[in-house]
This record gives C-alpha cells, structure tokens and sequence, in this order.
C-alpha cells in the first residue's frame, strides 16, 4: 500500500520521501526507481519506526531531502494472526503497538513544527476499526485508535489550517497477510466475502491517499475514506 501511494503521489507532481525497513532495500530500489521515472525527487530512508529517535531523525532527513514537508502519510502497519489472546506475548503486542500507534504519535510529533496552513496528514485505519476480527485482537484495537486519532487531531489542527484524515481498507492483498496476518483458511477465501467477490489491489486505494491530500479537497478533514469492496465502514 505504501509502494503504491509513493507512487501515485509522484505521478501527481509530488516530490516523496519513503521509509522501509533495511530488509526491504531491494523492493526501496524499485519504488525509488518508479519515482524518479516520473520526474521527481525520491528519498529513500531506511530504519525502524519502533525507535523514537529514528522516527525523529525519518522526518528530518525527509525535509533536508525535499526541502520541506507539506504531506505526511502512515501506512506502514503489523499485523500477526493470534487464535487467543492467550497467546500473544507481551513483546508481540509491543511490537505491534510501537509499529501501528506509537510510531504515528512520534512522527507527527516530530513533523508538526514543520507543516504550514494547507498541510496534510493521512493516517491507514482499518475495517477492523469498526467490525474486528476475532484472531486480530491487538492489530484491530489499534486501527481503531488510529480512527480515534484522526478525528482528534482534526479538530485540534483545523485552526491551523492543517487537515487530517484516514483511509480504511477492507480486503487488501499486501504482504501482511502472507506473512503471518492471517490464518491459511483465511487466505483461501480472502475477499470473497465482500459484494464485489474479490480482494483489493494496493494500487485500487493509491488515488485515495492522493485526493485526501489535494487542494479540492479543502473541505475534508476528520474524515475516514472507506475502500473495502462494498463491505465494512466507513
């Protein structure tokens, strides 16, 4: 999902500043070569948004490389499957709240001092915010916290003239399920739940990131952006 919205926001004129973990170098390369096709600056920036002085250090590096922030958008997430609550450790579940609530808090901390009036921040959320699945009890509390957040800090920012919104996808075929985010059954009928019958694509939700951030899109802020196939909320 975050290949595809570095993507499309530089096919959208957006210089794009992307972060990944060291392992994902490989994968970096691609996107960075993807950005730069399309005429734009791209800085790659690898680490792990566990560490607080990391995610510090993420937005510096990023204004130094595109000379300023005016879009800020999290989408990388953890997500593990867990049959019982009895059975995520407490390091588990540290894990996955240091990736998906902890590292936004750190990196709109740090960021903040930098945005200016017509600045964006675009949190992912999830259809497990509002319907959530039995064997995603950690990963499904904190996209609801991240549904929380997006509304909070919109009316805290609105003043500022800073706008904040999220996006919650449904069904969406990405490496998180592939890589213990859910159970084999799961994966066999993946999407096929939903009205459309399918899983989404990380490209089907791209223009989504992309039109929370523009311009005639003034008007939207504490807004959540449902893409789930016909299913799920918003």
């Amino acid at each position: 999902m975050g290949r595809g919205a570095a993507i499309a926001f530089a096919r959208e004129g957006a210089d794009v500043a992307i972060n990944y973990l060291p392992a994902e170098e490989e994968d970096a390369r691609e996107v960075v070569a993807l950005i730069k096709g399309a005429g734009r600056v791209a800085v790659a920036i690898p680490g792990d948004l566990r560490d607080e002085q990391f995610c510090e250090r993420l937005v510096a590096d990023a204004i130094r490389g595109l000379g300023g922030l005016d879009i800020l958008v999290s989408i990388a997430g953890r997500q593990q499957t867990h049959a019982s609550i009895l059975d995520i450790t407490t390091e588990q579940f540290d894990w996955t709240m240091k990736t998906n609530i902890y590292a936004p808090f750190w990196i709109i901390k740090a960021a903040l001092p930098h945005l200016k009036p017509g600045s964006v921040i675009i949190g992912t959320a999830s259809e497990q915010a509002y319907d959530p699945s039995p064997d995603l009890y950690d990963y499904a509390q904190t996209k609801a916290a991240t549904m929380n957040y997006v509304k909070s800090l919109a009316k805290q920012l609105a003043s500022r003239g800073i706008r904040v919104n999220g996006v919650a996808p449904g069904p969406i075929w990405t490496p998180l399920q592939v890589s213990g985010g859910a159970t084999q059954e799961k994966l066999e009928q993946f999407g096929g739940q939903t009205p459309l019958g399918r899983p989404g694509q990380p490209a089907e939700l791209a223009s989504i990131y992309v039109q929370l951030a523009a311009e005639d899109a003034s008007y939207a802020t504490g807004q959540i952006y449902g893409s789930a196939g016909g299913a799920g909320q918003p």
